[in-house]
């Protein structure tokens, strides 16, 4: 048997029946250069499908078919919107096996990992059809008694959508469906690595109702040139960004030029604070979540743990043999638990950040070597007493890298957790409700998950501070983030 069709052996439907071509004002079109992009399998390193490749021309025209189906889409009721929202929600739930494997092919998660993200996924075109018709507006008399002020929240304009590939679903309908909510058409560009994804939620939205020009999707190989060219357009105002840091930066440079909104989603360093007092049982199993959800590859993934020095021999145990209990195959397989990482560049990159680490005296428990096979595959690793000094402990991780460290004191701890310049989330586990919400208070993130390990939710403000990103996705700050507040001052 081939590899390919290894890999076709594990699907229940026909890859070949998923979009490749750009989605622009309704049609799919191929670019205008005829180039393609391969999209590689990330479980064995084979070449499963290829995509238009997007120039700046594709770009402009999605643009001027999002700018032309504007007027439309907002002028339409609310609770039209809201219906074909709504549309949006039940397709991908009937279609949730399909997508859910579509998503473990293209990205490497487990099974297990891509049908969340679907559930997840989905929820936000629910939660967002119900947001749709309560956009409310303010009215008041002026403090002077001289007139009324009225305020009204009306869409900002185009959306350019810039999504990451680690949740090639969920990432997008995150941003769509509150900019659709509040009247705004988009253009989204997909992780090149992830597109098949997108494409096939295209041809989903379409057949839900949204009508042509509304939503389009363009893939990139030059996502620098494509992305600047659509945010100097005049008709654009809106960035919503989900990625690096480093990324995010040259973004918010690129829109400034044109006085452009943004919305930031960046990168996290997420500490996972673990007090002597904690229930064990709970943290070991908030740890598994908060780290090996999607294999380690999110941004909201415990990056550091910083575990109380009389707790930190029973946890690291416990949770080095929850790892390395974990199967870890092609994310296909129904048996995975743990897939590969997304390509050969993040493997090395892991590779180098434990040998970093052991180089400073971190002692493997589990793990800590790439494994030898076709395809991206780290095992899930758990590293004991991780220097600060090390680059694992400052930078970002992506992958499925426990590093631990000890603490004494609640100040310490603090210190320790807010001394990056990211601020995404930070978990805490402790007995004690008032420490847990004051050390929440302190921490320095836009989110805590306190004796949780997931927090993740449509209905809840998602975001951070610090160099983590601007603005919030989900709850009602979503659909604001693509709305402009109008004043009205009147006399009756």
């Amino acid at each position: 048997m081939t590899i390919m069709q290894e890999i076709f052996s594990h699907l229940d439907f026909d890859l070949q029946s998923v979009p490749s071509d750009l989605f622009i004002d309704g049609k799919w079109r191929r670019a205008r250069s005829n180039k393609r992009i391969d999209v590689i399998d990330p479980s064995t390193g084979a070449a499963i499908a290829t995509v238009a490749d997007a120039g700046v021309e594709d770009a402009s025209d999605a643009v001027a078919a999002a700018y032309a189906a504007g007027p439309t889409w907002a002028a339409l009721a609310p609770r039209r919107r809201s219906e074909v929202l709504r549309r949006c929600f039940e397709l991908m739930i009937e279609r949730k096996d399909m997508l859910a494997q579509l998503i473990s092919l293209e990205n490497g998660k487990s099974l297990s990992d891509s049908h969340g993200e679907v559930n997840y996924a989905a929820e936000f075109f629910r939660w967002f059809s119900e947001e749709a018709v309560r956009l409310n507006g303010e009215m008041s008399t002026a403090p002077s008694g001289a007139n009324k002020i009225i305020v009204q929240h009306q869409p900002i304009g185009v959306a350019v959508l810039v999504t990451p590939w680690n949740f090639p679903a969920a990432m997008a309908t995150r941003k769509i469906a509150p900019a659709l909510a509040a009247g705004c058409t988009c253009v989204l560009k997909p992780a090149a690595e992830t597109p098949l994804t997108a494409y096939a939620l295209a041809a989903l939205y379409a057949e839900a109702g949204v009508p042509d020009g509304v939503v389009n999707v363009i893939t990139t190989a030059s996502s620098g040139s494509v992305v600047s060219k659509m945010l100097h357009d005049p008709r654009v105002r809106k960035l919503s960004f989900t990625g690096s840091t480093e990324v995010g930066r040259k973004l918010l440079h690129e829109a400034a030029d044109t006085v452009i909104s943004c919305s930031m989603e960046l990168g996290g360093n997420a500490p996972f604070i673990v007090f002597e007092d904690a229930d064990l049982d709970a943290a070991i199993d908030g740890a598994m979540i908060a780290k090996m959800r999607n294999g380690g590859e999110a941004c909201t993934a415990a990056n550091r743990f910083y575990v109380h020095k009389g707790i930190v021999d029973a946890f690291s145990q416990r949770l080095a043999s929850r790892m390395a209990a974990m199967n870890v195959g092609p994310g296909y397989d129904r048996a995975t638990e743990c897939g590969p990482v997304i390509n050969k560049k993040a493997l090395e990159r892991i590779d180098k950040l434990v040998t970093d680490a052991t180089d400073r005296g971190a002692v493997v428990l589990t793990g800590g070597k790439a494994i030898d096979r076709d395809g991206f595959y780290f095992p899930p690793t758990v590293l004991r007493d991780v220097s600060p000094d090390s680059t694992i402990a400052k930078e970002e991780i992506f992958g499925p890298i426990a590093a631990l460290t000890t603490f004494e004191t609640e100040d310490e701890v603090l210190a320790a957790s807010n001394d990056t310049e990211y601020g995404l989330i930070s978990y805490v586990y402790t007995r004690d409700l008032a420490r847990g919400l004051r050390v929440s208070e302190k921490l320095e993130s836009g989110m805590v998950g306190l004796n949780r390990g997931l927090v993740s939710d449509p209905a809840a403000p998602f975001g951070g501070v610090k160099q983590s990103g601007l603005g919030r996705e989900g709850s009602h700050h979503g659909i604001l983030e693509f709305s402009e507040v109008k004043y009205i001052a009147v006399n009756w």
